[in-house]
């Protein structure tokens, strides 16, 4: 349908481009085409050598371990549940199901309207991706609640993402399964003419969700059917055997308990793992555990018995909860830039690190691989090419020509635009953009990580004496005297596999 809109629409364009001495948009698209970005590439917000990389540090979810879409139905069904056996929602709510495809991460909800969103780096809502329950709030609706677009610093979530007073943003992958609860839940009341207070309904799905986590409900339900739940890790375990042949120390702080972490590993890399890592840190309570200095670091036995003594090193092959980072770097002088620390959490693993303590950042986003396979489709090659030249084209067209059809280009950018949007996500569009501006995720993400990457994998491509160049992308005032901007280090990785035997590329 999208192909038949474009070329009915095509010759009308081609012929006032041509009269009136504009480039013509057919001529970007081999061009474009052929400028394909590897979803194995490590991006680079900022410039980072590898060779000055002496200890490299892990989160564990999402990190080293990698989860299927069973585990958050298995997170929804059990929270779903939890709120009609113990907060006495109606049995109705059972007729839900997750559904894996509604929302993105990313995304705010405002606790008081009961509104979920997707704003931009601008603090922007992007029209068009706000509902109620399942469905889309009409756009003037949402102009009239918020007199515009825009959401006030002071109603945002602050700058850990923590709830203020209306603006909660769902930053974690696990928090997939409560958005879609949320509204879920939203639904059902709305479509049954049932009166609630949106703040009782966000607090009791709130705990619902973390009493999963809290009283051990998933971690059982991962260990008893692990290769059900945990994506087997044969790349994980290949980046860490390389590290560590190459001399590297390594780390692991996670929020998750030890049993659980333990049985992953296992799976994932054999019982051997702790002898890969210098010091492992569970139930680390973070984003506290890089804040709050009072806490003291305890020994842990395999079985899980806490130890009373005084914690003087950090020694290899033991096991230590809580701590903090204070205390961290007291005993192991890991300090700066020679540090790397990869998370998937922009908060909760990065911020800190990079803020505070001189860190380097590395952010694991799964989303990034799924979303540049799409890039790489000729629908969105088309589309985008399209959707450029008719922006250019509007822009120049404002003083309007004698003849011109400005009304029919303007609904054909519209049609392009809603286009891109659906194309990622029919409700939410790309995790990382909302129409022509970054998302207020993507803004985070550019601050608080160095690198981003989809996986660990794609540390596989690259020798450790390699240097990750960010791509001088124009501001807006130098484009028009800058070339035609490229990625190609996206588009030409340099794998060791394309290196000469001198180690150039």
């Amino acid at each position: 349908y999208l192909k038949k809109c474009i070329l009915s629409f095509s010759n009308v364009m081609v012929n006032y481009l041509l009269t009136h001495k504009c480039f013509c948009p057919t001529d970007l698209i081999p061009v474009i085409s052929n400028n394909f970005v590897n979803p194995d590439t490590i991006f680079a917000n900022n410039q980072m050598s590898l060779q000055d990389i002496e200890i490299y540090g892990f989160d564990y979810d999402y990190t080293l371990a990698f989860y299927s879409r069973h585990l958050h139905t298995l997170i929804f069904n059990i929270a779903r549940d939890i709120l009609i056996d113990e907060h006495r929602y109606p049995e109705g709510l059972k007729e839900y199901d997750y559904m894996p495809n509604f929302v993105i991460r990313g995304l705010h909800y405002d606790v008081q309207k009961a509104l979920l969103m997707k704003i931009d780096a601008f603090h922007y809502i992007q029209l068009g991706t706000v509902y109620r329950g399942l469905n889309p709030v009409p756009e003037k609706e949402v102009i009239a609640m918020y007199e515009g677009s825009h959401v006030p610093l002071e109603i945002m979530s602050d700058f850990y993402g923590k709830v203020c007073h209306t603006m909660k943003q769902f930053m974690d992958i696990f928090s997939l399964p409560e958005m879609t609860l949320l509204s879920c839940v939203n639904d059902y009341f709305m479509k049954h003419n049932i009166d609630y207070e949106p703040v009782h309904l966000y607090k009791d799905v709130k705990e619902a969700i973390g009493d999963v986590h809290v009283r051990g409900i998933m971690y059982r339900a991962v260990e008893a059917d692990i290769e059900k739940y945990i994506c087997y890790g044969e790349q994980t375990h290949a980046v860490l055997r390389k590290l560590s042949k190459n001399g590297k120390k390594m780390f692991l702080i996670t929020n998750s308990p030890f049993d659980f972490v333990d049985r992953g590993m296992n799976y994932i890399v054999g019982k051997d793992w702790r002898d890969l890592f210098d010091v492992v840190i569970v139930q680390a309570d973070k984003p506290g555990f890089f804040n709050d200095r009072r806490k003291p670091f305890r020994r842990v036995t395999d079985k899980g018995v806490l130890l009373w003594d005084r914690i003087h090193h950090l020694e290899k092959g033991q096991i230590y909860k809580q701590g903090n980072l204070y205390e961290f770097l007291r005993l192991t002088g890991w300090r700066g830039s020679k540090v790397l620390y990869f998370g998937d959490h922009i908060y909760s693993d990065l911020a800190d690190l990079t803020l505070k303590h001189g860190w380097r950042t590395g952010a694991i986003i799964p989303e990034l691989r799924k979303e540049i396979k799409i890039m790489n489709t000729e629908e969105y090659v088309h589309t985008m090419t399209w959707l450029q030249a008719l922006t250019a084209l509007l822009e120049q067209m404002q003083v309007r020509p004698p003849g011109c059809n400005y009304i029919q280009f303007l609904k054909t950018n519209c049609f392009n635009r809603l286009r891109t949007k659906d194309i990622f996500n029919a409700q939410f569009g790309s995790l990382f953009r909302t129409y022509h501006n970054p998302t207020y995720f993507s803004r985070r993400l550019s601050r608080f990580a160095d690198i981003y990457m989809a996986s660990l994998s794609c540390l596989l491509n690259y020798d450790l004496q390699h240097t990750f160049y960010p791509r001088r992308t124009p501001l807006q005032h130098e484009s028009p005297i800058w070339p035609e901007q490229t990625s190609t280090g996206a588009m030409n990785i340099p794998f060791q596999s394309h290196r000469t035997t001198t180690g150039t590329e």
